[in-house]
This record gives C-alpha cells, sequence and structure tokens, in this order.
C-alpha cells in the first residue's frame, strides 16, 4: 500500500519560532536604546486606542466563536477572514500604544507572536495542513487572550 500522507512541514516552523525569538528582544532593545529620550515625551495617540479597542473587543468573542463552530464551511472561512483581519489591524496598532513607559514593552511579544503565526496558519490551510493550520491558528487566538489578561494589570495606565 502506498503512503499518501502529506509530509509534515516543519522547517515553516522552526523559521517561524527563530524569527519570534530573535526579532522581539532586538526589536525591544532597539526600541529602548533609541527612544530613551524620546520615551519621556511619548504620549499614546488617542486613535490608536481607538482602534485597539475597535478591533480586538470584537475578535476576543469572534476568535473564540470561529474555533469552537464546525470547521470548513463557507461561514468559517468567512468569519476566520474578518477575525484575521481584525487581528492584523489590531497586532499593527499595538505598536502605537507605548504609554506605560513610553518604548515597547513585554507586553508588544504578542503581536509580534500574532503578526508571525496568523500568516503562518493561513499558509498551511493554503497547502492543505488542517492540523497545521488548526494549531496555528489556536496560538494565533491565545497569544491576544494572554495579552488581554496581562493588559489588565492594575499598573497599566493606557488611554489617561
Amino acid at each position: 500500500m502506498e503512503n499518501t500522507a502529506r509530509p509534515r512541514i516543519v522547517w515553516p516552523t522552526i523559521a517561524a519560532s527563530a524569527a519570534i525569538f530573535v526579532a522581539t528582544p532586538l526589536m525591544i532593545a532597539a526600541s529602548v536604546i533609541i527612544g530613551r529620550t524620546a520615551a519621556d515625551t511619548y504620549q499614546t495617540p488617542q486613535w490608536a486606542i481607538a482602534i485597539h479597542l475597535a478591533t480586538a473587543l470584537p475578535a476576543l468573542p469572534l476568535g473564540a466563536y470561529v474555533l469552537l463552530r464546525r470547521k470548513g464551511d463557507r461561514l468559517h472561512r468567512l468569519l476566520g477572514r474578518v477575525w484575521a483581519a481584525l487581528m492584523l489591524i489590531t497586532a499593527l496598532d499595538t505598536f502605537f500604544i507605548r504609554e506605560v513607559t513610553g518604548h515597547l514593552g513585554p507586553l508588544h511579544v504578542f503581536p509580534v507572536i500574532t503578526l508571525t503565526v496568523l500568516p503562518l496558519g493561513i499558509w498551511r490551510i493554503r497547502k492543505g495542513d488542517v492540523a497545521g493550520h488548526r494549531k496555528a491558528m489556536f496560538y494565533s487566538y491565545m497569544g491576544p487572550c494572554s495579552a488581554f489578561v496581562f493588559a489588565l494589570r492594575p499598573d497599566l495606565r493606557v488611554g489617561h
């Protein structure tokens, strides 16, 4: 009997993980070094907070719904695309929100992960790797959920 199983694609996962672990500390370090003097004067734009709330808040329940409902049908694909667009905008907008420290901080790891894993999940489903897509989308969802929990810390004063 011929083995018709698709070969497991490991290298994109390794490359994405390496990019996250190399790029994130470099981005944070560069932001601290370059923005050291600007850190005291940086003010998060109100539009950044508005965009962040307008995209992140609906993305959390929508992502849960997409993950929990039946997969593969037209509604799953439509809602998944809407969720991915919301997450892309949220992740990019996050880099403008630096009010607590004036520079990128530990919470900015989450959008880097989202910007890496989200395209990986889309790429995997286009290649027919359903299991890889499911895993990537799960992590794409758990990152923002984790960021949301961490963002509830009382020492964060975003928007004040």
